[in-house]
């Protein structure tokens, strides 16, 4: 290994004493690869399979906590006990080859299509629809249905426990039901979960609560308990840089094993609601974590050069998403100092080779300009 990366490979121990053999994750990453009735696939076992021996840890795809909360063709659920030997399959694909393994745990809110939900009830925490043409307008959440969905959270919990999981990572991310309480955009209600800067961290908190609470009675002290938060929103009102800095310094007191930035680019500069916009949004996010607790960041992380100057940024831990898929070997020839021959763009005559299942490939090879390759 070239010892300029030497510090990608050092061993990291979460606040909870779980050691990860190095310092590389893989992202999670929706597939769109499950059966119709919310089961995995053993394509998609194989998927994870393909890139669990290299990284320490893998975050799954997220999967919904009922069913009022699927939000992709394709996912699989957690949303009841007969879930839990699907659950079981995915688990031991990535511990046999030696990462741990996270489930991502959700529920879409207003982001869910309605065909996907019972009824075409899609919920929120307010009745106000996501910007853009087409989105349905939701039914605002009672308080007992909302307290209802943070239970859902705790029960996921206990399956992903009984599945063989290592942890789970609450899913406060990318515009889903956590953010959309937390967000003056979607969230106009007037009860205890909405209102004020404080009442709006309400939902997310009480599900951090409940899902460790859940741990504690059920699991032994190794569990991870992981939360994905996205630092800005482009509506207004919405959520801006000063919002998630007073969630993250909040969540850093609750017992977490990391927190987890959804970012396209590491590198990236806040929007608004803080001084110095020149100051990337990881240097404000550590300034206010203060070590409490490990960050992993994650966008944009292609060569080992990348990897190596993410990490320079002082985040303890880097997620891999599209990266991975591209080169499921790359934290091997990372290691192996064959970091020449990483491959940056995905090619597009490989997918068996790259064992990337047909809807996953079929949405990847047609969205221009996500992926390094697709044109």
């Amino acid at each position: 290994m070239n010892s300029k990366y030497e510090n990608l490979f050092s061993s990291f121990t979460l606040p909870n004493g779980t050691e990860l053999k190095n310092r590389l994750i893989m992202a999670p990453m929706t597939n769109f690869s499950s059966n119709s009735d919310g089961t995995v696939t053993d394509a998609e076992v194989q998927y994870y399979a393909r890139r669990s021996s290299g990284v320490s840890m893998v975050i799954t795809a997220c999967t919904y906590v009922t069913p009022n909360g699927k939000g992709f063709p394709g996912e699989f659920g957690a949303d009841s006990d007969d879930m839990i030997p699907s659950l079981k399959k995915l688990a031991k694909g990535i511990k046999d080859q030696g990462a741990k393994a996270v489930l991502q745990i959700f529920h879409g809110g207003r982001m869910c299509p309605p065909h996907l939900v019972p009824n075409q009830d899609v919920v929120s925490a307010s009745n106000i629809p996501a910007e853009g043409d087409d989105n349905p307008t939701p039914r605002a959440l009672s308080e007992s249905e909302t307290e209802d969905i943070i239970k859902a959270f705790g029960d996921t919990t206990q399956r992903a426990i009984e599945a063989g999981f290592d942890g789970v990572e609450i899913h406060g991310a990318n515009g889903y039901i956590l953010q959309q309480f937390f967000s003056p955009h979607s969230n106009r209600r007037e009860d205890r979960f909405g209102g004020t800067l404080e009442k709006r961290m309400t939902f997310p908190l009480e599900i951090v609560h409940e899902v460790n609470r859940v741990v504690k009675e059920h699991a032994d002290s190794s569990f991870i308990v992981g939360y994905r938060f996205s630092p800005e929103e482009q509506e207004t009102p919405g959520i801006t840089m000063d919002d998630t800095l007073a969630l993250v310094d909040n969540l850093a007191n609750q017992e977490l094993d990391y927190l987890h930035v959804s970012l396209m680019d590491y590198r990236s500069k806040p929007r608004r609601g803080v001084k110095d916009l020149n100051k990337s949004r990881i240097a404000y996010l550590l300034e206010t974590i203060n070590n409490r607790v490990p960050l992993i960041g994650v966008g944009s992380i292609y060569t080992a050069d990348d990897a190596k100057n993410a990490l320079d940024t002082g985040v303890p831990l880097l997620a891999l998403g599209r990266e991975i898929i591209i080169d499921p070997d790359w934290v091997q020839k990372l290691a192996e100092g064959k970091e020449e021959e990483i491959i940056t763009e995905l090619d597009t005559d490989k997918q068996k080779e790259l064992v990337v299942p047909d809807p996953l490939w079929n949405i990847i090879t047609n969205t221009p300009g996500w992926f390094p390759g697709i044109h």
